[in-house]
């Protein structure tokens, strides 16, 4: 088996607290020199089971400005799993052709398996209402970049928290960092039990509220907020009683922290009034950029490039 296997990127849950900020550390240098040729003659394959926007392209975008080719597909059903071809099949035959692969899947913990069958790492861009990792990464290197710190922050998590893989992802590795979170949502969609026994076992605060306004949310250093998921709910009936329970409109920043700055994982639906967008709290556009510079961070580590052969790199374009 090839040594590169165990770099696979599952999750963050398991990064040191000096793991994350390497990681921030290296995205700033692809910041700040983003075309390089430091992954020339490197496959990168995308298998995306699952549709995106912002994550495959960001991948694909982060290869490319690094010198590697990329192949993939983003549409299941131009590729034999309609023939009935088992994931591992799948994973073992394009793992003969790749470096790495960067896997999006509707099932939680197709990542893991992947990573356990593949000789090549896997990249987990989304498994299910699981995790996503490389989102966390960007939201963490935005939190750093807006707050000049990750240290005892209010992180005040809005709308689908039963679903929602991103702040499942984020609230597991900010644990090294002392936040308070505060959960905002109905209880349909509430902070499921496991990650709220979670922050107990490792000490993290957090409150839950059930109402959203500008008292509310006044003391918030990060608000993050995220789309209704109609594609995850079984029953629509379900849906359509929670999909307008939790919007922002822009007279709720009145008491608004001036550091305070409003993430989202996009695509956003209607949950940020778009007039929003020009005010100097909205940051979700800056966030999705920062998903370039991040993503080149985890491509470079788990293809084992370190910091140091970055900083020292001599194919910066």
């Amino acid at each position: 088996m090839n040594i590169m296997k165990n770099r696979s990127l599952v999750t963050l849950a398991g990064h040191s607290r000096e793991k994350i900020e390497y990681l921030i550390r290296m995205a700033q240098e692809f910041e700040r020199h983003p075309n390089r040729r430091l992954l020339a003659g490197k496959v990168v394959a995308t298998l995306f089971f699952e549709p995106s926007t912002r994550t495959r392209l960001s991948f694909e975008t982060a290869a490319n400005r690094l010198g590697a080719r990329v192949i993939g597909f983003a549409d299941p059903k131009v590729t034999s799993g309609t023939k009935g071809e088992t994931l591992k099949d799948t994973i073992m035959m394009v793992s003969s052709y790749a470096d790495v692969i960067v896997m999006r899947h509707y099932l939680e913990g197709a990542a893991l398996y992947a990573s356990e069958v593949a000789p090549v790492p896997i990249m987990n861009a989304g498994d299910g209402a699981n995790q996503h990792p490389s989102q966390t990464m960007l939201d963490m290197y935005t939190i750093y970049q807006t707050q000049g710190t990750l240290d005892n922050l209010n992180i005040y998590m809005v709308g689908d928290l039963k679903y929602g893989r991103t702040v499942h992802s984020l609230l597991m590795a900010m644990r090294h960092f002392n936040p308070t979170f505060h959960f905002i949502a109905p209880d349909e969609l509430a902070m499921p039990a496991v990650y709220k026994r979670y922050c107990q076992e490792y000490g993290i605060k957090y409150v839950e509220h059930q109402d959203f306004d500008a008292d509310t949310i006044s003391d918030a250093d990060i608000l993050y907020m995220t789309r209704v998921q109609k594609e995850r709910f079984a029953d629509l009936d379900e849906y359509e009683r929670v999909k307008d329970r939790y919007l922002l409109k822009k007279d709720m920043l009145v008491k608004a922290r001036p550091n305070m700055k409003i993430l989202h994982p996009l695509p956003r639906v209607n949950e940020i009034e778009y007039s929003i967008d020009d005010t100097p709290y909205a940051y979700y556009f800056q966030q999705a950029q920062n998903g370039l510079y991040a993503r080149q961070a985890l491509i470079c580590d788990v293809l084992g490039i370190t910091l140091e052969d970055v900083i020292n790199d001599k194919t910066i374009l």
